[in-house]
């Protein structure tokens, strides 16, 4: 365009210089710079719970739908079929087809219940595992936390044409002169709903890498985020390497950071591996532990002599230590010095846990300057003290001590100090064979799953944005073998935070196996086959694995989770749901109908809190304070409904079915809850997806 400007100006007419010169103007405006790639759309939805009818728009049970069939006749077990294109008759038998719907066409969703796993009966904080095509399943998350995602983590298909895992590497054929269209159209879809997922003010997407498709990703980031704040972290994930034909060996792959409003890194508290500088190596540190007994181990009931308040001014800082409170004397009974608020052994879901040292204990190492006091939040002030091991090696003189915090904690020339790690990273723990794999084989044994992350590749990378937010919501909709999950998991364990997980995989089969299951006359849909399908047969277990604390066979995990006293053998205290993105008919969309199905989804959208209600008939109503919800079904029932919210304040979230915005907006005027939903007759419609949006 520059030339065009230096040519444009040449001309000595006036009139026709700047008519000229506007039409170069709209044509800057609407040039696009940076990434172009042709536009495809989704492949189409097989709908397999729906049954084959006359009418349905159907395919062949393959992995792949490639021809798009209309049943114009059924007789006997066989449809008469007319292929939309070609427009030829064909006749299948009905067992081998699906029902299937093209992009554009509406669905109606619904999360069907497969299994759970209840660890901690006594939280309220359940994690989400959803099997599905994760473009549906992110319409559907829209609808339920638009601007209300603090962290997406994702691990995209890196378009290798590996033949294991779909959603690993086979997304396109390899052959595919398209394929890299195809992959950033597949990927610009999703990361378009992702982006109205994340909170704009605050909050992160992360995205993992390798060298295949991290121009064209970056490219797509850039394009996408042009507001927000990006840097690419190259990080080691094989110390052994991975050897390529007649290349260099491959050792890392990359990491996008894409930060929107406020959200920046945390500098933490790392060890000398994070450090830039190789020469500022040290080789032991002083580790300062979390105070609190934290887990399902931990409860108050188990220990009731270490629990006792710790008092501090209204300005913070420590005051004295109260008496251990007798298991039968409530904590809010006790008297608290003037000008003072008492800190006990509470969790972020109310739950009272104890401390791990008792009061004499905490009197002594106080007055020696073994315990240390955080910055106030909304949870209280943290507390953190030094292991008896810690203390030998002070009072050996392992540790040099320089000096006295203003807390009267000691300060050590050998403490691990907070790190702004540099944007290469050569950590060991993020090592993926050992780490990633060998950690999979040993809560799975028997089960593969190519490439799995490393567990602390993943922890780390959240922890930098999650650590100072112990209820973020963190969503991966590319799950795979179920790594963020198990990842979030031990960040709770660590400070006893309450994150909530939502991760979104297929369960698509591996090459190998889907030839095996297809010699076989098994095809997508039926039991056998989906029970090898990545969700079942690797994400769901690992995930109910490490929450018990066992490995597939039953046996007790060996050892601990990496720098840590947490056993992997003691599990999680977490709660994980199990669903299937199942689909309904569209004549069977109305109230009355399918309100069971709905259920679950109103559930997430009021926070998942407690167990998910389930219900076999529709009532006029729904109070639930146990999911701190509640669902006016039949209008009329209105004066019964509030009359039952008013006897439990707790509920803060309410549904009301009305087609009227004139009654909703009465019945609104008189609720005292935080937050309420209109849901039409046709209330499914809140859901449709599939419909065009992008």
């Amino acid at each position: 365009m520059a030339a065009i400007n230096d040519l444009i100006n040449q001309i000595q007419d006036e009139d026709l210089c700047n008519r000229i010169q506007q039409e170069v103007n709209k044509m800057n405006k609407q040039k696009k710079f940076g990434l172009v790639f042709e536009e495809h759309l989704p492949e189409c939805t097989p709908l397999y719970e729906i049954p084959i009818k006359v009418g349905a728009t159907v395919a062949v049970r393959e992995e792949k739908m490639r021809d798009i069939l209309q049943v114009v006749a059924i007789n006997d077990g066989v449809a008469s079929c007319v292929n939309k294109i070609t427009k030829e008759i064909s006749e299948i038998v009905t067992d081998k087809l699906v029902t299937v719907t093209e992009f554009g066409k509406p669905i109606y969703p619904y999360l069907k219940l497969i299994d759970s796993v209840c660890n901690a009966p006594d939280s309220n904080l359940w994690h989400t595992l959803i099997e599905a095509d994760n473009y549906h399943a992110l319409q559907l998350l829209e609808y339920l936390y638009a601007g209300k995602v603090d962290c997406i983590y994702i691990d995209p298909p890196y378009n290798t044409g590996a033949k294991d895992w779909k959603y690993n590497n086979d997304y396109v054929d390899g052959a595919d002169n398209y394929r890299h269209s195809k992959w950033l159209s597949m990927l610009q879809k999703r990361l378009s709903i992702a982006k109205r997922l994340l909170n704009p003010q605050n909050s992160v997407l992360i995205v993992t890498i390798d060298e295949k498709e991290y121009l064209h990703l970056g490219c797509l980031l850039e394009e996408m985020f042009p507001t927000a704040k990006m840097q690419m972290i190259s990080s080691v994930i094989s110390f052994k390497g991975s050897a390529r034909k007649q290349q260099f060996t491959r050792l890392d792959e990359y990491i996008f950071i894409i930060e929107l409003g406020d959200a920046t890194v945390q500098r933490l508290p790392l060890s000398d591996e994070w450090r830039m500088n190789p020469d500022d190596m040290r080789a032991t540190h002083l580790t300062w532990k979390y105070l609190i007994r934290s887990g399902g181990a931990g409860l108050r009931e188990r220990s009731p002599g270490n629990f006792y308040p710790v008092f501090f001014t209204n300005e913070g800082k420590y005051h004295s230590v109260g008496e251990a409170l007798p298991l039968e004397q409530n904590r809010n009974d006790i008297t608290i010095p003037t000008g003072t608020f008492a800190v006990f052994p509470i969790d972020t879901q109310g739950r009272e846990h104890y401390w791990n040292i008792n009061r004499d204990k905490f009197i002594e190492y106080k007055e020696k300057g073994y315990i240390k006091f955080g910055k106030r939040t909304k949870n209280g002030i943290p507390i953190t003290f030094l292991t008896s091991g810690e203390i030998a090696k002070v009072e050996q003189g392992i540790y040099e001590i320089s000096g006295y915090a203003e807390d009267g904690s000691i300060i050590s020339n050998n403490e691990v100090r907070d790190i702004m790690p540099g944007t290469q990273w050569r950590i060991k723990s993020h090592d993926a064979t050992r780490h990633g794999t060998d950690l999979l084989t040993k809560i799975l044994p028997g089960r593969q799953f190519p490439y799995p992350k490393s567990l602390y590749a993943v922890h780390d990378v959240l922890n930098f944005f999650v650590a100072n937010n112990p209820d973020a919501l963190i969503v991966d909709f590319f799950a795979g073998s179920g790594t963020t999950l198990h990842a979030v998991n031990l960040l709770n364990a660590e400070d006893n935070g309450s994150r909530r997980c939502i991760i979104v995989t297929n369960n698509e089969v591996s090459g190998e196996e889907a030839t095996v299951l297809k010699k076989q006359n098994i095809y997508p849909g039926e039991k056998d086959w989906e029970k090898r399908g990545i969700a079942h047969y690797i994400t769901w277990p690992r995930t109910k694995c490490t929450i018990n604390g066992i490995d597939l066979n039953g046996n007790p995990l060996k050892g601990n989770y990496l720098e840590s006293d947490i056993p992997m053998s003691k599990g999680f205290a977490s709660n994980v749901n199990f669903f299937k993105l199942s689909f309904l008919e569209n004549t069977a969309v109305s109230l009355g109908m399918c309100f069971k199905e709905l259920l679950p989804v109103l559930w997430m959208k009021a926070g998942a809190v407690g167990i998910c209600p389930m219900i076999n008939e529709v009532v006029d109503m729904l109070v639930l304070p146990q999911n701190k919800m509640g669902v006016l079904i039949n209008e009329a029932a209105f004066s019964k409904f509030v009359k039952e919210l008013n006897v439990y304040p707790e509920i803060q979230t309410v549904f009301l079915a009305t087609d009227y915005e004139v009654n909703y907006r009465s019945m609104v005027k008189n609720l005292n809850v935080e937050t309420t939903y209109q849901l039409y007759r046709d209330y499914l419609d809140h859901f449709r997806i599939n419909h065009g949006r992008n």
